[in-house]
Parts: C-alpha cells; sequence; structure tokens
C-alpha cells in the first residue's frame, strides 16, 4: 500500500466548525495556507461533515442541555458553503480533508473528491461508519484516543484486508492536554506493533503553554511522520479554544518540524552517510603506513610481518595509504626507503585499481 499520501503530512482542522460561519472558515483557510505555503509543508485543511438533521435525533434539535449536540446544532453549514470551503482550501495550496460523522457525510466526501478521509477517535469502532467509509477505498487516518488494542488490531486487519492506505494517530482526548498527559512513548508502541503504518500525533495541547513546539519535536524523533493539530484566530474578536493554535504558533510548529528533521537526519532504518567534513576531520587523526626498513621490489607485506616491515604515525600524506587499506599480501612495486611514506601507487593491491578510491587517498592528508 502507498503510504506516501501520509508522510509528513499536517492535518489542520478548523475548531468547532468556524462556529458556523462561512466567512470565519473562509477567513482561517486564507491565514493558515499562507502560513503553509511560507513553510513550504504539506498540508491539510480539515472540515467536519455532519448531516445534522439525521445526526441529530429530531427531539433534540432545540436541546440546550447536552453541549455536543447545543454547539453541533449552532455550527451546521449547508453543503453549498462547504463547497465554497473546500475550493478555497484547493485554491489556497492546501490539500481538502473531512471527518465525516455520518454514512450521508461520507458521500460528501465523495462528491467533494476528498483524497482523504479522517475518522475521529469517538468513530473507531462505530463499524457501520467504517464500512461506509472503507467502499469508498480513500485512504484513511484514524485517531486512537481510548482504542483498545482489540479495537485497534481489529481496525488494522479491516483496512489491511481492502488494501486500504491506512495511518494510525496516538491522541488523547482531553482539551486541552497537559504535558503529563501526553503519553508520547505510545508512538513506540504503535510503531513496533503495526510497523506497516504511518503513525502519527494528534495533540491537543494547550496555547497557553509555553513547550507547544516540544511535542512535535520529540514525537517525529521517536518515528511520527503525520501531525494533527486544531486551529483557529482571534483577529476577528472570537475567543480561541485553549487547544487550537493560532497562525503565529502554527508557524513556529512547522519550524519545529523543519528543526526535528534536520536534527534527526537518515530515517533509523538506514545506516548514515558521513558528511564530507566530518570525514574530513576524522582522516587527520587517521594514521598513515610508513616503512620501518628498506623494502625492495616485489617484496610482500604480510600480517605476521608487518612488526617488522611497517608501522603507523600520524600524520597521515596525501597519497599515503592509511591503517584502513592495509591488507594481507600487497606486493611492493618500487623500492621503499626506511621511514618513507607507502603510497597507494607503491602496491599492487586491490585498493589500487578502485580509481574513486586513488582519488579520494590523492585528496586525503596533509
Amino acid at each position: 500500500m502507498n503510504r506516501n499520501i501520509f508522510e509528513d503530512l499536517f492535518v489542520l482542522e478548523m475548531t468547532n466548525n468556524h462556529l458556523g460561519s462561512l466567512e470565519r472558515g473562509l477567513e482561517i483557510v486564507k491565514q493558515f495556507s499562507r502560513i503553509a505555503r511560507f513553510n513550504n509543508v504539506r498540508a491539510a485543511i480539515k472540515l467536519q461533515f455532519r448531516d445534522v438533521k439525521s445526526f441529530v435525533h429530531k427531539d433534540y434539535y432545540d436541546n440546550e442541555d447536552i453541549r455536543y449536540i447545543k454547539r453541533t446544532m449552532e455550527t451546521e453549514l449547508s453543503w453549498d458553503d462547504y463547497a465554497i470551503l473546500v475550493k478555497a482550501i484547493v485554491e489556497g495550496g492546501c490539500i481538502p480533508m473531512a471527518t465525516p460523522f455520518d454514512e450521508y457525510s461520507v458521500d460528501m466526501c465523495c462528491k467533494f473528491n476528498m483524497p482523504i478521509i479522517k475518522v475521529a477517535s469517538a468513530d473507531s469502532n462505530d463499524w457501520i461508519l467504517l464500512e461506509k467509509i472503507a467502499k469508498t477505498k480513500k485512504p484513511v487516518i484514524i485517531s486512537l484516543a481510548g482504542t483498545s488494542i482489540k479495537d485497534t488490531d481489529d481496525l488494522v486487519t479491516f483496512f489491511e484486508n481492502r488494501n486500504i492506505p491506512l495511518a494510525l494517530n496516538h491522541c488523547i482526548a482531553t482539551y486541552p492536554s497537559e504535558d503529563g498527559e501526553l503519553e508520547l512513548n505510545q508512538i513506540d508502541y504503535l510503531k513496533n506493533r503495526y510497523p506497516n503504518h504511518t503513525i502519527g500525533l494528534s495533540t491537543h495541547e494547550s496555547n497557553k503553554s509555553l513547550n507547544l513546539d516540544h511535542s512535535l519535536i520529540i514525537s517525529y524523533a521517536k518515528g511520527a511522520r503525520m501531525f494533527e493539530k486544531h486551529i483557529d484566530i482571534d483577529s476577528d474578536g472570537q475567543e480561541m479554544s485553549l487547544y487550537s493554535c493560532s497562525p503565529h504558533q502554527l508557524d513556529s510548529w512547522f519550524k519545529a518540524f523543519k528543526k526535528a528533521h534536520e536534527m534527526c537526519g537518515t530515517p533509523g532504518t538506514d545506516r548514515k552517510l558521513p558528511l564530507k567534513k566530518e570525514s574530513e576531520f576524522l582522516d587527520k587523526y587517521t594514521r598513515g603506513v610508513y616503512a620501518k626498513r628498506d623494502l625492495p621490489v616485489g617484496y610482500q607485506l604480510h600480517n605476521d610481518s608487518y612488526e617488522n616491515d611497517i608501522y603507523l604515525s600520524i600524520p597521515i600524506l596525501k597519497g599515503q595509504i592509511s591503517c584502513r587499506e592495509l591488507m594481507n599480501g600487497e606486493t611492493i612495486l618500487r623500492a621503499i626507503k626506511k621511514d618513507e611514506k607507502i603510497s597507494i601507487d607503491d602496491i599492487d593491491s586491490p585498493y589500487a585499481t578502485d580509481e574513486d578510491l586513488k582519488k579520494f587517498i590523492y585528496k586525503r592528508g596533509f
């Protein structure tokens, strides 16, 4: 399955359905897509899709006591409004995404050609909704706050059996989350248990925290490669929820990601190649091979006679072989005087026929 669609992806969810205001939603898209472009990151701006009249039971439309229902009813948008937002997200250079909370909303994800569908933690075992989502064959991201091991195993098996790309977000469903609640070691657990899937971090830390970038840096170092955060603005006088970040904070978040990427370097599955300046530094401390006595043409150097024939000392000189290139059985091609360096061209060795290695040896040393 192609996981590239998830790698180094930022999912930006507009908090509380941008209060049900199309104009406010468009302003959020404008401000945050600009930050994403400026930082040259792959960002998706995520909407929340609900077919409100079926999602909420008709007897509770006017209920003021259940906060979730009240907020859902107050922030309802028309599908025409959603179409305008999707268009603005695309024009802003971001990826449109949505979390569908009901089956009709899954159909609307298809109508709006959403490339990825997000499943909320609360729906991670809603199998009627998951079956509907799977039929779209679209890549899926699922947050795992409060999800049991069995349910997570079942989710992974379900989507693997259907050959649907799946990414899993470590998530803590507290709003906002305190530092001591983040449980970032769960990223290690998820990577080890589900090695064939991209693991991400969906976080709800307080925007009052001075350590807002720390969780991203730590989770990136642990192998998280997808990040989700709520976004909001207060430039219109509305108070932001504590678990949302401002454009300025998101800019800092992106820069923390770039720094983590730079500092972590080569993926943990591969051995890094040495840096040029690293090699140049270490080469200065490499010992060169010198003749301990006069060595005639045709003489062979062997392990059992090294003590009588050669010695190793710094500095190493340009063209001189080092302890790294010394092998058993080299033949001397020219007469070498005592205390004279032994160069790569002075010996018959497999190294002497490697032109790239010879160039390196002649550039190395003093």
